[in-house]
């Protein structure tokens, strides 16, 4: 029983030690400079874009608004606001496309969303959520340009 109750006890305080050693990769001044938490993640907001309630078929004005669209998401990238988006395939939830945005807020992202002539227009739609993800997902359009041969 007394040999039971020291290893228990070694194992316990082996797994305290464990857990109170730094991770020997981390980075204060970057974890800093992203606003990382302890565990190296921060708050978000996932925006899922669908199909809006304005069913106009006019060519042009379509075009106006996604080109304004496009100009809008390469605003919010300059600003370090988008930080991954992308269209989505066929689906049947009228589902078009993905904003990870870094606003920790949905009202912050509504903020955003709200200047985008697109979504103005009721042509797209948007539901935020509040999402928890790595803090380093801002490094990922910063490389975006090294791998894209051309712009939409």
């Amino acid at each position: 029983m007394y040999k039971s109750f020291l290893l228990l006890l070694l194992v316990v305080c082996a797994a305290t030690v464990q857990a109170q050693n730094p991770n020997p990769k981390f980075k204060q001044a970057l974890a800093d400079s992203l606003g990382a938490d302890e565990y190296g993640m921060k708050m978000y907001s996932l925006v899922i874009l669908k199909t809006g309630t304005n069913t106009t078929t006019d060519k042009a004005v379509l075009d106006s608004l996604f080109r304004g669209h496009m100009t809008n998401m390469g605003r919010m990238e300059s600003m370090g606001k988008l930080i991954v988006a992308g269209p989505i395939g066929k689906n049947d939830k009228a589902y078009r496309g993905i904003f990870i945005l870094n606003a920790k807020t949905p009202e912050e992202a509504k903020v955003l969303l709200d200047t985008d002539p697109a979504i103005k227009a009721k042509v797209l739609e948007a539901d935020i959520f509040p999402w928890y993800g790595s803090a380093a997902l801002p490094l990922y359009m910063k490389h975006n340009d090294e791998v894209k041969k051309k712009d939409f």
